[in-house]
C-alpha cells in the first residue's frame, strides 16, 4: 500500500468536516438546554378551573365567548402583567381552583389593591376524564370550610349556611335559572341577589374587588345554556372599567413562577458570567487545536548514572525519616576515607586515628576532630550539609598538601 493511501485510510474525514460536526453538536446541545429550561413556560396550565380548561369547571368557553363578541381577553402570565403595563387597568378575572397556590392569591390581592378584580370562588371537586384530554368529571361539592379559606384571603366573609330558595337570578335585567346548590354570602346590597340578605356577586367596601361566589354562572358548564351565556356577558359588562378591558389571570395556576438554576445561568445578571465562561472555553479549545513547539519527549521513570542513584537514595532516606541518623555515619565514613588518602598507619582506629589525623593539620589544632563532632551533632539537614562540606574541604586540603 502506498503512503498516500495509508494516510487516507487513517483520516476518513477532513478537518473541516470534523469542525462543522463539532459545531453542529454544540449548537444542538445549546438549543436543547434552552428549550428544556423554558419548556415549562410554554406549557400553559390546563385542566381544572383555569381560563384554558375545556372541562365543565373551566373557563375556556368564556374566553372564546368574549373573543367572539368583540372583547379579546389577554392572559396575565406574570406578576408584572398584573400590576404594570397597559393591561394593569383591565378587569382581572381570577378563577380559583381547589389546588391553587394560596401564597399566589395573596400576592394577587396585594398587587391589585386599587385595581378592578373579579374573584371567582371554587365550588366543585373534579378529576380528569381519561377518555377526553382536558375534560373533567364532577365528583362532589367542596366543603364550605375549604371555600371559606379562599374567601377569607380576599375579604372578611364566609359562605352562608343553608340553601337559597330563589329559582331565578336577575343579572343586569335578565332573568336566568339559579345554579344547582347555589353558593352565597351574606350581603344586604349585593350586585346579584339570591334573596333577602344573600349575595352571589358582591363588592368589597374598601377595595375595587368583586367576588362571584358561584362559578356555575360563567364556567363552561353554564355556557351551554344560551340564557346563561348571555347573562355571563352582562355580568362582566357590569364590572369592566372600560369597553373591552378584560384580562384573565394565569399566575394563580402556576404561570410565570418557575425559577431554577438553569434560568439563572441564561438570564441577567448571571448571563454575563455564563458568556465569559463560554468565551474562555472557546479560547481554550482554539488554543488546543495547534501545538506550540515540538512535543516533549517522555523521560525515563528511573534515570541512569551515579547522580540519579544518589538522588534516589536521598529521596528514599528523606521519605523514611532517617536523615537525622546520618551525621555520625557520614563522619565515620569520612574518617576512613581520610585515613586511606593520607596514608594512616595500619591498625589505627577511633580516637587514636582522630589524633593522627589532627596531627596532619599544622595550621589548626584538632581541625579534623572539630569537624567530625560537628557532623555527629548535626540536627537539621542544613547543619548536616554544612558539616559535610567542611569535612570534605579539610580532607581535600590535606591531600593537596601531601602531594
Amino acid at each position: 500500500m502506498s503512503a498516500p493511501a495509508a494516510e487516507t485510510a487513517q483520516e476518513p474525514f477532513s478537518r473541516r468536516t470534523l469542525f462543522w460536526g463539532i459545531f453542529a453538536s454544540l449548537f444542538a446541545a445549546a438549543g436543547f438546554f434552552l428549550l428544556s429550561t423554558y419548556a415549562p413556560d410554554f406549557r400553559q396550565p390546563g385542566g381544572g378551573a383555569t381560563p384554558l380548561s375545556k372541562g365543565g369547571s373551566g373557563y375556556a368557553g368564556l374566553v372564546e365567548w368574549l373573543k367572539l363578541t368583540g372583547t379579546p381577553s389577554p392572559m396575565a402570565q406574570s406578576e408584572e402583567d398584573l400590576s404594570t403595563g397597559l393591561m394593569s387597568g383591565f378587569l382581572l378575572i381570577v378563577t380559583i381552583s381547589p389546588d391553587s397556590d394560596p401564597a399566589a392569591l395573596d400576592r394577587i390581592v396585594k398587587l391589585r389593591e386599587d385595581k378592578a378584580t373579579l374573584f371567582v370562588l371554587p365550588k366543585w371537586q373534579t378529576m380528569p376524564l381519561e377518555q377526553h384530554e382536558g375534560w373533567d368529571i364532577k365528583i362532589e361539592r367542596l366543603p364550605a370550610t375549604a371555600v371559606n379559606q379562599w374567601l377569607g384571603r380576599i375579604g372578611k366573609a364566609k359562605l352562608g349556611e343553608g340553601k337559597s330558595t330563589v329559582e331565578q337570578l336577575d343579572i343586569n335585567g335578565h332573568l336566568v335559572a339559579a345554579p344547582e346548590d347555589m353558593q352565597w354570602v351574606a350581603d344586604d346590597h349585593p350586585l346579584i341577589s339570591a334573596g333577602n340578605g344573600k349575595g352571589v356577586l358582591t363588592e368589597l367596601d374598601d377595595k375595587p374587588f368583586y367576588i362571584l361566589t358561584d362559578p356555575d354562572l360563567i364556567n363552561n358548564a353554564a355556557l351551554k345554556d344560551p340564557d346563561r351565556a348571555r347573562a355571563a356577558l352582562d355580568l362582566i359588562a357590569m364590572l369592566e372599567p372600560g369597553k373591552g378591558a378584560v384580562m384573565f389571570d394565569l399566575t394563580l395556576h402556576g404561570a410565570g413562577r418557575k425559577y431554577d438554576l438553569a434560568k439563572l445561568l441564561v438570564e441577567p445578571p448571571f448571563l454575563a458570567l455564563t458568556l465569559s465562561i463560554l468565551a474562555a472555553a472557546a479560547l481554550a479549545f482554539l488554543h488546543g487545536l495547534g501545538r506550540f513547539g515540538p512535543p516533549r519527549a517522555e523521560g525515563r521513570a528511573i534515570a541512569f548514572g551515579k547522580q540519579a542513584l544518589v538522588d534516589t537514595t536521598a529521596m528514599l532516606l528523606k521519605r523514611a525519616g532517617r536523615l537525622d541518623e546520618l551525621g555520625d555515619r557520614y563522619g565515620a565514613l569520612m574518617r576512613q576515607r581520610a585515613a586511606a588518602l593520607l596514608g594512616a598507619p595500619h591498625g589505627l582506629q577511633g580516637e587514636a586515628l582522630d589524633r593522627w589525623l589532627d596531627s596532619r593539620d599544622k595550621g589548626e589544632a584538632q581541625g579534623f576532630t572539630t569537624r567530625l563532632k560537628a557532623a555527629d551533632n548535626a540536627s537539621s539537614l542544613a547543619d548536616m550539609h554544612e558539616a559535610a562540606e567542611k569535612l570534605h574541604d579539610w580532607t581535600a586540603r590535606r591531600l593537596g598538601e601531601r602531594r
